[in-house]
């Protein structure tokens, strides 16, 4: 096979794509506006990174939700004989996490990054070195439907690889005249395309993505979370990576024409871009969080707990240790603080299970038009 590392990217901004790289800018604008508490912003970080984690992994098949998520982060071997499953969303929140701190710091893309994202995706939240850096496969692999068996897509082969990557690399670090969002698409395709690993290359596929938008300050404060769009319909995910003549590389797929594609992806990005600006500058009539001259009173500790009793009447210390990042000695010590000052009540005698309820005067804050589970 002649081998072929020429990087050629092939697409047309059309008006649709346009269009939404104007609403991605604009929410770009509003988010960095936004006044947030320190404490609300870390607990929407937090919330964002269980999201990516819990929609990335449920992709390649994971089956464990948001919760179970939090509780496998703060409890290793919280779910026996789920052990593959909780490496996996380990090793994914630990290279979310990485990713997000390399971009913070001006980091560029290199291979040597895509290798440490790659080994702490597969490494089950293990910490890495550069030693640890996985290299690329050193044999083909082939896609195969699940159902069918039929051949989904043929990789290049693996002596091709090496120069794909260098390629790759260096398109996304000289393309500063195009817009990022457009980059990150590309690199996400591109990556699965060069499919240089023999397994992960999703995750890291769409890590890198996310590492050039947080990179090219395009992070919304951290709160975004993309590959919810992706996992909400897996199908016309995989149909928009799925573009090109053949399913074999060197037959037209890595010269294909990349607008659908492109098109997809940023229309995805703007819709996870709205939903962070309206949560940033919900109404104060839609919010049962913000308007009140009594929540504008509250600490930011306060209104971080606020936001658990949302969607429940009570709450535990496991939750609030959840929301907070805090360990669950520091996590119980709060909630015994929260009672002293009037802002959380017991809701039953158990020590052991102990669980929380606001204080009736802070009610009216979650259940404005309704009666209070008091009543």
């Amino acid at each position: 096979m002649q081998e072929q590392h020429a990087f050629e990217t092939k697409y047309t901004i059309t008006p649709d794509i346009l269009r939404n790289l104007g609403r991605i800018e604009a929410c770009k604008g509003r988010a960095e506006h936004a006044s947030v508490s320190v404490a609300i912003l870390s607990s929407l970080r937090k919330s964002a990174r269980l999201r990516s984690t819990h929609y990335s992994t449920f992709i390649e098949g994971n089956r464990l939700s948001v919760e179970q998520i939090g509780a496998v982060l703060e409890y290793p071997g919280h779910f026996p004989g789920r052990e593959r499953e909780e490496d996996e969303v380990k090793g994914y929140y630990t290279a979310l996490t990485k990713v997000e701190q390399r971009a913070t710091k001006g980091s560029q893309v290199s291979e040597k990054l895509i290798q440490e994202i790659h080994s702490l995706v597969m490494g089950g939240g293990k910490k890495t070195s550069v030693k640890a850096a996985t290299p690329y496969r050193d044999g083909q692999n082939v896609i195969y439907d699940g159902k069918s068996g039929a051949i989904v897509y043929l990789p290049p082969e693996a002596h091709d690889v090496p120069a794909l990557m260098a390629n790759l690399v260096k398109w996304i670090n000289t393309s500063t005249e195009i817009p990022c969002p457009i980059v990150a698409a590309l690199a996400h395709y591109q990556f699965a395309t060069i499919h240089p690993y023999y397994d992960g290359n999703g995750r890291t596929g769409r890590l890198l993505a996310t590492f050039i938008i947080h990179a090219n300050k395009y992070d919304l404060k951290g709160i975004y979370c993309l590959e919810e769009y992706y996992a909400r319909n897996l199908s016309t995910y995989y149909d928009a990576l799925t573009v090109g003549p053949s399913h074999n590389y060197y037959m037209g797929r890595a010269e294909a024409d990349l607008t659908p594609w492109i098109a997809y992806f940023v229309a995805g990005m703007a819709e996870a871009f709205e939903n962070v600006v309206n949560t940033l500058f919900m109404p104060p009539h839609r919010s049962p969080l913000s308007g009140t001259a009594q929540t504008l009173r509250l600490t930011p500790e306060q209104r971080v707990v606020l936001e658990l009793f949302v969607d429940q009447p009570t709450i535990s210390s496991a939750q609030v240790s959840r929301i907070f990042a805090f360990s669950s000695q520091s996590a119980a010590l709060l909630c015994i603080k929260l009672v002293r000052e009037g802002f959380l009540e017991f809701a039953d005698s158990s020590k052991k299970a102990r669980r929380y309820r606001l204080a009736k005067k802070y009610e009216r804050l979650i259940f404005p038009e309704a009666l209070s589970p008091h009543q």
